[in-house]
């Protein structure tokens, strides 16, 4: 397996941390969906779920910048993502993203044809009325509430399908154990960003390839979203 980079963007205006992986002479970005606690735990089982890449592509997974302010949008979400690709030299990227990650990068590809050659988006949506508000509310009200978790068998429940979930219950169960106020009172900020999304009427602004995917029981986001409309 390819070693991990671990590294943090510093900018005037924020810290956010990475990691990378893979030497290929070609750059793709991952911006991951919302979680409940910090993706760069699992950097090692995200370099293995994308090892074949490794020789094609130097491959960057950027988590949400540190130190939310008290309201963060996804456009304020995409416009610091945009800014640490930047400060990192990044062009002409191929971009990934996935549920709030592909709210971002929609985002940015939107309005940075000089970062993004190819976009592809999984689960996600242009709009927030796409997105399931009763799933949502719950999430960020166990979150307020200090329940760790409640949150992630409810965050779990959600999103995979009953038999992995029933598989995992207990690990959930075991995770939400350990989530800490602050995580917690992070999680509530990042979901709260998504309420007021909409952003179909930039998407003629994309200038790349773009893949869209979706699954027919998503129960969080339409998946007749999945093009922007």
């Amino acid at each position: 397996m390819t070693d991990i980079l671990f590294d943090c963007v510093k900018t005037v205006n924020f810290e956010m941390d990475y990691f990378r992986f893979g030497g290929g002479e070609k750059t793709m970005v991952i911006l991951p969906g919302l979680s409940v606690q910090s993706v760069m735990g699992a950097a090692r089982a995200v370099a293995e779920e994308y090892a074949v890449m490794r020789d094609d592509f130097t491959v960057y997974l950027f988590d949400r910048r540190k130190n939310l302010p008290a309201r963060y949008s996804v456009y304020d979400m995409a416009k610091d993502t945009a800014e640490a690709m930047q400060s990192l030299g990044l062009r002409e990227l191929c971009l990934f993203g996935a549920s709030q990650g592909g709210m971002i990068a929609l985002t940015v590809a939107a309005a940075h044809r000089e970062l993004v050659k190819a976009l592809a988006v999984c689960s996600t949506a242009a709009r927030a009325s796409a997105v399931r508000r009763d799933v949502l509310e719950e999430w960020i009200r166990l979150a307020r509430e200090g329940d760790g978790k409640g949150l992630y068998l409810a965050f779990g429940r959600a999103i995979y399908p009953a038999a992995v979930f029933n598989a995992y219950r207990d690990a959930l169960t075991a995770a939400g154990e350990g989530v800490t106020r602050e995580e917690l009172e992070r999680f509530a900020i990042l979901a709260e960003g998504s309420g007021d999304f909409h952003i179909s009427d930039r998407l003629p602004g994309i200038g790349c390839p773009v893949l869209a995917a979706a699954s027919g029981d998503d129960q969080v986001i339409d998946p007749n979203a999945a093009g922007g409309s």
